[in-house]
């Protein structure tokens, strides 16, 4: 068998520790996600710009929670909303830095889907990922795609980290790339809120256009390529529909297993 490959083989089965968690089904997406399937792509004035990013602290929800539009500066805008029972922010915060050295521990986030994941400083056993980069092989619709998530501070996107701490809410904060590429291709916010009977992740993805940049704080030089490539970096972008469904599909599968993956591996 192949170093890397999808879903659980025999021997995972029998051996793995996770194994028990592993679940090859996939249940009907949330009645919103599918609303916004229906929809199709919308205007991009529905959908904030990364530079507003902050208002994800506010109270109540955007205009469009779930959805894509492609934006005029040829990049792409994917939003989602997750209604997760029973979970809490703090168990995405430790999901986040305790699944990246596994495959078999990936694989549980979307079993249709994912196929390997790795942190490129090659530590195991480390429950941290803000400041580390996760090398990741999964499907998106029908391609296998590589990435390069490189985990920031929320203040990086522009949110208050103490009203986060203060709200009891969790931000999952990343640049997305390509593995020995040194651009950042698309930014990501994966928004951890308590609700009533649990938690809701407000999941914001910007990709291409503005969002393509060489390095944090890119000189003018280095501006002007980015503008230069947009037309590249728009060609290679995923298909926004197969993000939405992904995204949609792995964070309802997991939150339905989380609370005791958490109770049995989470800090104890």
């Amino acid at each position: 068998m192949a170093k890397h490959y999808l879903g659980y083989s025999e021997k995972d089965l029998a051996n793995s520790p996770f194994a028990k968690y592993f679940n090859p089904n996939i249940a009907p997406m949330q009645p919103q996600v599918k609303e916004a399937i229906a929809c199709g792509g919308q205007t991009q004035e529905l959908f904030y710009s990364v530079d507003q990013a902050p208002k994800l602290l506010d109270e109540g929800y955007w205009p469009v929670e779930s959805g894509y539009a492609r934006s005029n500066d040829m990049g792409m805008r994917v939003f989602c909303l997750t209604q997760m029972p029973n979970v809490t922010p703090e168990m995405w915060d430790w999901w986040f830095g305790w699944h990246g050295d596994d495959a078999s521990k990936y694989k549980l986030w979307h079993p249709h889907a994912h196929i390997n994941a790795e942190w490129k400083d090659g530590q195991k056993g480390r429950h941290a990922y803000v400041g580390r980069t996760s090398h990741i092989t999964e499907y998106l619709g029908s391609e296998i795609k590589k990435g390069a998530i490189t985990f920031i501070p929320p203040s990086e996107m522009g949110l208050n980290e103490t009203e986060l701490e203060a709200k009891g809410q969790v931000a999952i904060c990343a640049l997305i790339g390509l593995p020995g590429i040194p651009m950042i291709a698309g930014r990501m916010i994966h928004l951890v809120r308590p609700v009533e009977d649990g938690a809701e992740m407000r999941s914001r993805m910007w990709m291409g256009g503005s969002s393509v940049a060489f390095g944090k704080k890119p000189g003018p030089l280095r501006k002007l390529l980015a503008w230069l490539i947009r037309p590249v970096v728009a060609a290679l972008l995923p298909n926004p529909q197969e993000l939405l469904v992904h995204n949609a599909q792995e964070m309802q599968h997991l939150a339905e297993i989380l609370p005791d993956l958490y109770a049995e591996f989470g800090p104890k």
